[in-house]
């Protein structure tokens, strides 16, 4: 079989590059018990690659009070989560970066591969620029304009075609099975970085320290 080149790596943010995960847990945690609604660490695994909206309708669903609340009391619900959650995030720093991250980011870099990040956080760009990392990334895309949050495949073919490549050429890094799901349904294969039940479906599973570019290259036949 011929080998593709690896022209671009596409990351997800949360538990891929760092663990913002935890302070997202605080911030929907504090909204439940102010709404008095069950909420802990285990249901919070379903939050996991979800968008901010359907976070919130998953927590009320927990709860029985999906039609409790209007739309425009939803909106305020989720933007006081987010408010509290941009508070929180201003204690990351660069030490933060998850083992192994930083050393394949630079591989990337010195190997000329463009590096893409495909979050479903609108907060992405204020956690890169936290842990100082910023310059790495040739892409980030805005989730505010992508259609459709993760399963769907829309974020990381935004990645794949701000460098105008195929799937082929590019991989995908995630650690939640919906983003797995994403990366497969944009026609990539998939590192996946999470638990192995959460990663049953991902093409590798490494943890982050094992992330080498030498590896992820051998494991998919690409040069």
């Amino acid at each position: 079989m011929e080998k593709n080149k690896l022209k671009a790596v596409i990351f997800d943010l949360d538990g891929v590059i760092t663990d913002s995960a935890k302070y997202h847990y605080l911030a929907w945690k504090a909204l439940a018990d102010e709404l008095g609604i069950d909420f802990d660490e285990a249901y919070n695994e379903k939050l996991k690659g979800v968008s901010r909206m359907e976070s919130l309708e998953l927590i009320l669903a927990n709860g029985n009070a999906c039609d409790k609340y209007t739309d425009e009391e939803k909106f305020s619900m989720a933007e006081k989560k987010n408010d509290n959650y941009k508070e929180l995030i201003k204690q990351i720093t660069p030490a933060d970066v998850l083992p192994g991250i930083m050393d394949f980011l630079n591989e990337l870099k010195a190997a000329g591969i463009k590096i893409a990040l495909a979050s479903v956080s609108k907060n992405a760009p204020f956690i890169l620029k936290q842990l100082e990392l910023e310059d790495y990334f040739n892409y980030v895309a805005d989730a505010a304009k992508v259609p459709n949050a993760k399963p769907f495949p829309d974020i990381f073919l935004a990645g794949m075609e701000a460098f105008s490549l195929t799937p082929e050429v590019c991989i995908g890094v995630e650690d939640a099975r919906t983003g797995v799901e994403a990366i497969h349904r944009a026609g990539m294969k998939a590192v996946g970085v999470g638990t192995p039940s959460e990663m049953e479906e991902a093409d590798l599973l490494v943890t982050t320290g094992e992330l080498k570019l030498e590896l992820v290259k051998k494991a998919f036949n690409m040069e």
